[in-house]
């Protein structure tokens, strides 16, 4: 009685290769989905990360021009035997000290994430090495 029931309940290989073939279209499906997903929340992350950025550098511009002049001004009030171009070079070295500082602490916060998802487009590339054996 076992083997009869093994006769009538074996499918065809058709259907087999067909639920296979589907199988594999929809993990590929899925594969693509999660890497839109991840490439998504990496270009939300970018957007916060750089509109801060370039806000700051922006504002640290309009600010440094201003604190520059009175800076400069200050340290020439201060000693009057001081040239201008003694008092402003001063300055300029402090902001580039300041303004190196900004930058690389915003090249850390680009760092601390990888723009691209590695997981999802290695999962993609072998399911398509994997579909393509067929």
């Amino acid at each position: 009685m076992a083997p009869e029931q093994t006769a009538n309940a074996s499918p065809g290989i058709t259907p087999l290769i067909t639920g296979i073939v589907a199988d594999a279209q929809a993990l590929l499906r899925q594969q693509l989905t999660l890497f839109q997903t991840e490439i998504k929340n990496d270009l939300i992350r970018t957007k916060e990360a750089s509109i801060p950025l370039a806000i700051g550098a922006i504002v640290s511009l309009m600010a440094g021009i201003f604190v520059c002049l009175a800076a400069a001004y200050l340290i020439v009030y201060l000693w009057p035997e001081c040239p201008y171009f003694d008092a402003f070079g001063v300055v300029g070295i402090f902001l580039a000290i300041v303004g190196c500082v900004l930058v690389f602490t915003g090249k850390a916060k680009f760092d601390a994430f990888n723009p691209l998802p590695d997981k999802a487009v290695q999962g993609l590339k072998e399911n398509i090495q994997w579909t393509t054996k067929m």
